[in-house]
């Protein structure tokens, strides 16, 4: 869901929340347990202009990281396309695509940069985040002694805490290669990222809302955390 997650600090904050309590109990429901927490961030691409506040997607062809995104977009005047992330690069060497939205790893990995002219990086006020636990059955933890379910609590936050550092890095990692191929890095201002929230409000989080329950008290559990 478009800037639930603002920066890496703040889902840290978010992991000891209301909202990550209801996240959890969902997937406590589904028959799982979250050893670790762990968040991943992303950011645009653009062969156009640089993406920052909603006015700059407008008119721009771009593949969004899911449905969520593809609404928001769409309601600041982007066309949307669809696919895999594995198919954006050649999607922006014939012209299919002008942006993208994914993640950091994504962008070094995919080598995006040989086809675009502006990076946006997650900084302080990003609106892409993906939530990536690390999980065991229930069933499965039901089965273990007390010693075995300390030692993979003890290793589930160890890889949370390694985790934490190396999202960051990779963020990093991702600015250094676009700037070292000479492409252009900004970031969203908050203004940007409250006009993006502005829209989100009505698109996105209004669809989640309305159709998944209990959507709009975890919209506004997430939203409650500063």
């Amino acid at each position: 869901m478009p800037g639930l997650v603002r920066n890496h600090e703040h889902a840290a904050r978010l992991n000891d929340s209301e909202y990550m309590g209801m996240i959890k109990e969902v997937i406590s429901d589904n028959g799982a347990r979250v050893l670790a927490d762990s968040w991943l961030a992303g950011g645009f691409a653009s062969s156009e202009q640089c993406i920052t506040s909603p006015d700059t997607v407008a008119g721009q062809n771009i593949r969004a990281a899911g449905p969520a995104f593809e609404q928001m977009l769409q309601a600041a005047g982007a066309s949307i396309a669809s696919m895999p992330s594995s198919e954006v690069y050649t999607a922006m060497q014939t012209g299919v695509l002008d942006a993208a939205n994914t993640s950091s790893m994504s962008f070094v990995s995919f080598r995006l940069y040989e086809q675009v002219e502006c990076l946006t990086e997650p900084g302080d006020f990003a609106l892409w985040f993906m939530y990536e636990p690390v999980l065991i059955s229930e069933q499965v933890w039901q089965g273990l002694t007390e010693e075995q379910q300390a030692a993979l609590t003890e290793a589930g936050q160890a890889a949370e805490e390694y985790f934490s550092a190396e999202a960051a890095a990779i963020d990093q990692k991702m600015v250094e290669v676009y700037e070292e191929n000479g492409i252009e890095v900004v970031r969203m201002s908050e203004d940007d990222y409250n006009a993006w929230l502005d829209i989100a409000r009505e698109t996105s989080y209004k669809n989640f809302a309305e159709n998944v329950p209990n959507g709009q008290a975890i919209i506004d559990a997430a939203l409650a955390v500063e």
